[in-house]
């Protein structure tokens, strides 16, 4: 008997609304079915969910339309960043052999350091990826993806010091 109750309580689920993207749950405003124990004691206490009762329901609409606004006047700074730094061209000083190799390679850490020095913009170095790697002296490009809807090629000049 103690089993099945056991097994009963294992398997009750709970609405909530995400308050965050998660993988393999769902995304940010979410309305999603999880087990009750995964939500009770990891996702409500994480600040990651709130339970989907009749008032947080209600208030899911005032949530998202703050939430839209704040994501507008995001998009419109990310867009400037993204316009700034459209035609220009970053120059990154390395050491190199005599064959024009770099000793090392480009990361993202570089160019965001390139970015706020030459171009007076702090990106973080997570939004910057590479395409190519980077081992010789020549021009290359990287993207900043600031958010799904705004992304920036930056190119950049790796030189000899």
């Amino acid at each position: 008997m103690l089993i099945i109750i056991s097994l009963l309580l294992k398997s009750i689920k709970m609405d909530i609304i995400l308050l965050q993207d998660i993988d393999k749950v769902g995304n940010k405003f979410e309305i999603v079915t999880v087990k009750n124990g995964y939500g009770r004691n990891y996702l409500i206490p994480q600040k990651m969910a709130i339970i989907a009762n009749k008032t947080n329901r209600r208030k899911l609409d005032d949530l998202m339309k703050s939430e839209q606004a704040l994501l507008d006047k995001t998009i419109g700074e990310f867009q400037a960043m993204a316009d700034k730094m459209k035609e220009k061209v970053l120059r990154i000083g390395m050491k190199v052999g005599t064959t024009e190799k770099i000793f090392g390679s480009i990361t993202n850490v570089q160019i965001a350091a390139a970015l706020k020095e030459q171009l007076g913009l702090d990106v973080d170095r997570k939004l910057i990826s590479i395409p190519e790697e980077v081992k010789t002296t020549g021009t290359y490009h990287a993207i900043v993806n600031f958010h799904n809807d705004v992304d920036a090629k930056i190119n950049f000049e790796v030189v000899g010091e």
